[in-house]
Order: structure tokens, then sequence, then C-alpha cells
């Protein structure tokens, strides 16, 4: 899931009063043959429906379902529609806290798909990987679920129970009944390893990853950091301005990423660093993001370090969040491009050093490989 935390107010007219007003009447005019006889057959509809339904049914009640459906219509997993409830969870989980069993999700291939669990959490225990399929919630197939739907379903309030059918790899499909808790998502952590490297571990990006970043890559320097190993593995991406912000720590002077929408407006995100500071090393694998592969992606491209680990996910689109009255539209609205121009979406970044995780191996490999990396490069 990159969620770029726009808020963009607006307030859901009345559909019926908007017909009648002057402005509602300018929009039909402004339109094409093609939008006027469209938004006619909607209100038609609607009418229908209120007039002739069996039961007596809201307006309110019908607006957001065709809203919903309209989102829906867009085949593009990463926009939908959230009523009251599914926008308030949102925008808790990108302030850092929540109820749930600590998994984020996405479609990959139309089918619901663990991008990561969150390290410590139930889903983590119970020992659910990236690239899982989540097959049913609760006994319900997920075959025709939107995304936004699917999580709301798996989350809920601490202590409850949520059943998971689960299907790793070529595995059979299992059970998993997993009990909700509460979600504290604490992003960074860090520790300096033998040799003074550095490490840190990013686990998502949300409102506090950049400044929790920049303390911990401050205390890592004041114990006399040589170089520095940065984990992005499993980590779904979140906030592209907190993806930009720890960017800017390995990225030389230039562009970081650019947000480029429909009409080819772009928008560039820089760093402002004078020099490379340190050797660097960047571990990604499948589970890396949106947002990771945006700092993933600039750093490959400005060589100002080395990715090593498996290939990403590849998610380069930018979401908005539009508010709807007490509901809102989570909408893409424009792809991002690396440095170098690339784009990323549906291809994921290849890491310059390839090491696929060894199940039977002792220790982590990916890591191993990163600390001999630094090493070559500080001279040991």
């Amino acid at each position: 899931m990159s969620r770029r935390k726009i808020i963009v107010s607006a307030v859901l007219l009345v559909i019926v009063t908007f017909m009648v007003t002057a402005g509602g009447f300018l929009y039909l005019l402004k339109g094409n043959s093609s939008d006027v006889v469209s938004t006619l057959k909607f209100f038609r509809a609607l009418q229908v429906v209120k007039a002739r339904y069996v039961e007596q049914v809201d307006t309110e009640t019908l607006v957001a379902g065709a809203v919903k459906g309209m989102v829906s219509s867009l085949g593009d997993p990463h926009s939908v529609y959230m009523d009251a409830k599914m926008y308030k969870e949102f925008m808790v989980e990108t302030e850092g806290s929540f109820g749930g069993v600590g998994m984020v999700l996405g479609v990959k291939d139309k089918t619901l798909t663990v991008v990561s669990p969150i390290e410590g959490t139930p889903s983590d225990k119970a020992g659910i990987k990236s690239g899982d399929q989540i097959l049913q919630i609760d006994g319900k197939d997920t075959k025709d679920m939107a995304l936004d739907e699917a999580v709301n379903k798996i989350r809920g309030p601490e202590g409850t129970t949520v059943s998971l059918a689960v299907r790793h790899e070529n595995e059979p499909t299992k059970e998993i009944t997993l009990t909700r808790s509460n979600i504290q998502i604490k992003t960074v952590a860090g520790k300096m390893l033998p040799d003074k490297i550095g490490y840190i571990r990013i686990s998502m990006f949300n409102d506090n990853t950049g400044n929790d970043f920049a303390q911990k890559y401050k205390e890592l320097e004041a114990e006399g950091m040589k170089s520095i190993i940065l984990d992005l593995r499993d980590n779904p991406g979140g906030l592209l301005e907190e993806s930009v912000k720890v960017a800017s720590k390995f990225v030389p002077k230039g562009p970081v990423v650019s947000v480029v929408t429909r009409d080819g407006h772009r928008e560039t995100h820089s760093s402002s660093l004078e020099a490379i500071k340190y050797p660097v090393a960047v571990l990604v694998n499948g589970g890396s993001a949106s947002a990771s592969e945006i700092v993933s992606g600039a750093i490959q491209d400005t060589a100002s370090g080395t990715l090593i680990g498996t290939k990403t996910y590849g998610k380069g689109s930018v979401q908005t969040v539009l508010r709807l009255d007490s509901g809102a539209i989570k909408l893409t609205i424009a792809k991002y491009l690396t440095p170098n121009d690339r784009s990323i979406n549906g291809i994921g970044i290849e890491p310059d050093i390839k090491v696929e995780m060894d199940k039977d191996a002792k220790s982590d490999v990916q890591l191993d490989k990163a600390i001999e990396f630094v090493k070559e490069k500080m001279g040991k």
C-alpha cells in the first residue's frame, strides 16, 4: 500500500439538490453529450429504485453504493471507497496504532495477498509470510472482495478473533485463527553491529518514521558508525513524504522521486545532501513495496548504495484521500518515477546483488551478505 497523506476537503452534495441548482445544470452544460446522457441515466436509476423497490431505502445508502461501485469499476485495487468506519481506521493506521492482527495486504494476480506481516504481531507470530494468499476471512471467499473491505474484516477490537484460510506457495490451504491485539506501529529500530556497522530496520512509513529514523541515525553516528545497512525487507510502504525524508540521508543533492499525474504534471521531491557519508547496503525482498521502493529505487539510481536481496513488490502508484461527507475515496492520482525516470509499477526493482533466503540456513544469509559487502567497502 504507497499512500500519500493528502487530505482534500470536499462536500458530498445531496443528489436531488445538485440537480436543481445552477451549479448542477452548469456541470451538465459543460460536459460533452456522453457525460450528460450518463449523468441523466444515473439520476433516472436513482429515481426508479427510490420509487419502485419493494422496501423503502434512503438516498444516502443508494448514493454510497453508487460511489463504491463507481470506484470499484476502475479495476484498481488501490482505489477504494471508504465509509466512515473504514476511513477512521485508515487514518489511525497512518498515525501509529490500530486493532488487528498485524499484516499489510495487497492484491496480486487478482488474489488477496500478504505484502508483509508486521514484526511481533499475531500474524508474524503465527508464521504468516510475505506472499501468502488469504483465500477466506471468517469463511467468506475473498475472490471478489475489495482490498479495503478485506482489511476492514480482518481488523477489530483487541481480544476478538478472526479466522483466515491461508495458502503458502504450493502448500495446501490451512485455516489459522488469530486473536486481534492493539497494533502499536513502531516503525524504526536499530543497533550497532561489530566493526562499527550501523543497522537500521524500517517496518513501514507512517507519520513518525522520518523523525524516528533521523534520531536513530544520529545515535549511531554518535557511536562512531562507519557504514550502514538499511533493512527494508517486508516493508509495505506508507507515506511518500516520510520515505523522502529517509532517502535524503543517503541520496546526494538532486531528485529522489517524481510524481507524475495523468496530464503529465510532474512534482519532484529532492534531497539536499551535500555528499554520501558512508558505504550503504539496502536489504529488499518481495515484501518491499511502495514507499520502500521509492527509497531503494533512489539509492540504486544514484549509486549511493547497493541493493541486496530479491526483487521488490512493484507498487509505483500514488493515492490521495478525498473526503466525502463522513467517508472518503482513496484514489490513485499519479505514478511515481525513480531519479532515472523508471516506472516500477507492476515490475519491481531487481537488487544489485541477488541473495535468496535459505530456510535451512542457521543465520540471515541476506544480512550476512550485506555485512560482508560493507566490510569490503570499508577495506576490512
